[in-house]
């Protein structure tokens, strides 16, 4: 614990740099070129592949757009983070829905909510608007990200939407409709929450909640920050604000929460973008791990009990490699090189490598962009929403990206910006493809939050993004060639019934794959729990093992690829 808290003072001292446009390194590595439309050059790194993505959202008939209303905001802070998208089951039809946060306005010079939105998916990419039939468009608070578990145990998808002003439960009544029980489940959380996500920390049964906090602007606490030349004024960067302390709710079984922050050990104070609940050390408990904005990353480690400590200076997971804090946005968990190790993602500020963290176990990490080429994309993104997703179903988990920049006249990259496909070369080293993977990746954008899920039925992970003010975009995964996959739905008995935690490994030969069900990642999105195996060219898996939070084990051999299992906790006496 000592040794914590000394490595974690000395990661401050270093960390401390002057104010900048936003980010957080003193003397950043070179920017990319950009190109005339206004977004980052594919940089040397850019190589073909199979790997396509094809915009449905026409074909969806969803036109939604999340809205910030900066023409009336005063150049707000609070105009840049945007919002996310949840992808859920709410009808239980076995189909994945989309929910998006509307995000908010400035009416009266105060902020306020406008409506979010909920869509059925009816098959076929075909989407129905029920919104007003759901109950579920209110929103009080200009809002930012989308959390959705079963935190009731009632076999159907609730969701939490944060924002500015507070939080907003909507929990499902089963009958296809949502009613706010916000305060009812006693969470009474005032300050301004991007992210959030659920996990049983304390391995009672019952879901707990981890809220992201990000800074404490107000409209009395708006100060005026110089444009560049040839513009007045700017929206100020987050140096200019003080982090505020993170939240952890308890949840007590009752449908109801405790703040249970004081007593949780971490007592987290950040500028809370990003965040991901993952069982990282492998020890059966859920850990966290928070992207913060320009401050230190937080890697909290679970004792089991729902007690943290933050280890994220000691385990090499508190920044960049050269030991000063990025301006981190968005965040997943996934095991790149398939050493079974869960390693750690962080979509990074323009001018600042975006981090990949190599498990080395016992909670230990390596900063690995530069030698895996992540490096090599360039330091012109302002990365968000982002998610490992095994695009091309060959086995390992290739990354990718939304990007957009947060101010109005940045000055060494564009406002809009390309989205990132960086393919996973068998777990040695990360290409970006994007150049190939279809005309939205090549088109910039103001993109934020980013989510995955087999939209589609066809066993492979489709992508869907918000964007500011412009159209969100649903996109079919359409990569080639056509490889063999298997989808897992695993369930809790024993544990929560959203297995948050639980994992995955297929075995194929003497190869190993694990995949985890997370809490949250990405930015402000929560995406499809199913985990999804490529089998490339294999038509069968020789053994899938799966390991709930509670201990409990489930083992299968010869499982055939190209179906979508169910798999349900056992009770510990029927362990197979």
């Amino acid at each position: 614990m000592k040794q914590s808290v000394i490595t974690a003072v000395l990661f401050a001292i270093v960390s401390f740099v002057g104010c900048r446009p936003h980010g957080g390194s003193e003397t950043p590595p070179p920017v990319s070129p950009t190109s005339k439309e206004g977004s980052a050059s594919p940089s040397p790194a850019t190589q073909s592949s199979g790997i396509l993505f094809r915009d449905q959202t026409k074909a969806t008939r969803i036109d939604f757009h999340y809205r910030n209303d900066e023409a009336h905001s005063d150049f707000s802070i609070l105009e840049s983070l945007g919002g996310g998208v949840a992808i859920l089951d709410f009808d239980g039809d076995g189909q994945p829905d989309l929910l998006f946060p509307g995000g908010g306005q400035f009416a009266n010079g105060q902020p306020s909510g406008v409506p979010s939105a909920l869509f059925q998916n009816t098959g076929h990419w075909g989407f129905r608007d029920c919104t007003l039939s759901a109950h579920v468009g209110q929103s009080p608070h200009y809002s930012h990200g989308a959390a959705a578990a079963d935190f009731d145990e009632d076999g159907f998808d609730d969701v939490l939407i944060t924002g500015y002003g507070g939080l907003t439960l909507y929990r499902n009544q089963g009958d296809g409709t949502f009613q706010s029980v916000t305060e009812v489940a006693g969470l009474y959380d005032r300050q301004w929450s991007s992210s959030a996500a659920w996990g049983d920390f304390n391995g009672d049964g019952a879901l707990d909640l981890y809220v992201a906090h990000y800074v404490d602007w107000s409209t009395s606490n708006n100060p005026r920050c110089a444009g560049p030349e040839g513009h007045e004024r700017d929206v100020c960067p987050p140096k200019r604000f003080e982090g505020l302390q993170h939240l952890i709710y308890f949840g007590q079984g009752d449908g109801t929460f405790r703040d249970g922050t004081a007593d949780s050990g971490a007592v987290p104070i950040g500028k809370g973008l990003g965040v991901v609940t993952a069982d990282l050390d492998l020890d059966g408990d859920l850990d966290i791990y928070v992207a913060n904005d320009t401050v230190a990353n937080l890697m909290l480690r679970n004792d089991g009990s729902g007690h943290f400590e933050d280890v994220a200076a000691l385990g090499g997971t508190a920044g960049s490699d050269r030991g000063t804090p990025d301006g981190s946005m968005g965040t997943d968990v996934g095991d790149y090189n398939l050493d079974g190790l869960p390693d750690i993602w962080v979509a990074n500020y323009e001018r600042e490598n975006f981090a990949l963290y190599r498990n080395q176990g016992n909670l230990l990490f390596r900063h690995v962009s530069q030698s895996v080429g992540i490096a090599a994309i360039g330091g012109a993104y302002v990365g968000w929403g982002t998610r490992f997703i095994d695009a091309d179903l060959d086995g390992d988990e290739d990354l990718i990206v939304s990007n957009g920049h947060v101010i109005r006249f940045p000055q060494h990259s564009p406002r809009l910006q390309r989205p990132l496909i960086l393919e996973n070369r068998e777990g040695q080293r990360f290409a970006n493809v994007s150049k190939g993977a279809g005309p939205y990746m090549t088109t910039p954008h103001a993109g934020r939050g980013l989510a995955t899920g087999d939209l589609d039925g066809d066993g492979d992970e489709d992508v869907v993004i918000s964007n500011l003010n412009e159209p969100v975009a649903i996109l079919s995964n359409e990569s080639t060639p056509r490889h063999n996959w298997l989808a897992v739905r695993i369930k809790g008995r024993g544990s929560c019934r959203s297995a948050i935690g639980a994992v995955a490994t297929a075995t194929i030969g003497d190869r190993k794959r694990v995949r985890q069900i997370r809490g949250g990642s990405s930015y402000g999105s929560t995406s499809d729990p199913r985990i999804h195996f490529g089998c490339g060219k294999e038509q069968r898996i020789d053994k899938l093992s799966i390991r709930w939070l509670s201990g409990t084990q489930m083992e299968l051999k010869d499982v055939a690829c190209n179906q979508t299992l169910t798999l349900v906790e056992p009770s510990p006496g029927a362990q197979r």
